[in-house]
């Protein structure tokens, strides 16, 4: 069966986080097209997870600690497609380390990545696309961290869009909503508060995460050739709220 993204035959692409949920999804549809996938996990070694992650070349990573994004850079070398999706969120994020490290993690080292790359992106004519979050636009108050993290990434890829135009270097955001992961299990397995989670989402449904890596390889493809600095939420509608 032919792909329906032929543009990402041989292409180098990494994907961060790639190792579970959205993250997974998009690097299995990259490596469906023919695109040359690594992605990155914070265990020691890729069976180490459930999915099958051999279609990939895995590389450990831990964002909140010093020398991973040059380790991973020398690892993976120059890209075509970089998709900084790896993320997380902190049980105390009102702590001074919690908030720290969400933010190292979710933003600190997206610029890292971004500016370590660049120079083969531009060289490949390749992208940048950034995973948000709702909380790029919405004030979620018991994770400011992770919420000042999802804003700061938004206009991270802004700055970096208008500054990279002229290389020909496109950086574009997708913000996902309420998606199905392993992430959102156990507000899926509370029936009654999914039911009022689902009431605020006018398609009344979580998203798959296949939905989510569909638009990320669009926004990577040469479909949106004329689309830099731009955000689509993924979302069922909530934003429409």
């Amino acid at each position: 069966m032919a792909s329906n993204w032929p543009e990402f035959k041989g292409k180098q692409v990494l994907v961060t986080g790639g190792s579970q949920g959205i993250g997974f999804a998009a690097a299995a549809a990259f490596a469906k097209a023919g695109a040359k996938v690594a992605i990155t996990g914070t265990r020691a070694n890729a069976s180490d997870y459930s999915d099958d992650l051999s279609a990939f070349t895995y590389v450990q990573a831990d964002f909140s600690k010093p020398g991973t994004v040059a380790d991973v850079v020398a690892k993976v070398g120059p890209l075509d497609v970089l998709v900084n999706n790896a993320g997380m969120g902190h049980p105390n994020e009102f702590s001074d380390e919690g908030f720290r490290t969400v933010i190292e993690v979710n933003l600190n080292s997206v610029m890292s990545l971004c500016t370590a790359f660049h120079s083969g992106l531009k060289e490949r004519g390749g992208c940048v696309v950034n995973v948000g979050s709702l909380a790029s636009f919405l004030a979620l108050k018991d994770v400011p961290a992770y919420t000042a993290s999802k804003a700061g990434l938004l206009g991270l890829t802004r700055a970096l869009a208008d500054k990279w135009a002229p290389d020909g270097v496109r950086v574009n955001l997708v913000a996902p909503g309420f998606i199905r992961t392993r992430m959102t299990e156990v507000q899926r397995t509370d029936t009654d508060y999914e039911k009022r989670l689902l009431k605020s989402v006018p398609m009344r449904r979580w998203g798959e995460p296949e939905e989510v890596a569909e638009t990320i390889l669009f926004m990577a493809s040469n479909r949106a050739p004329y689309i830099t600095g731009q955000s689509i939420a993924i979302d069922g509608g909530l934003m429409l709220r």
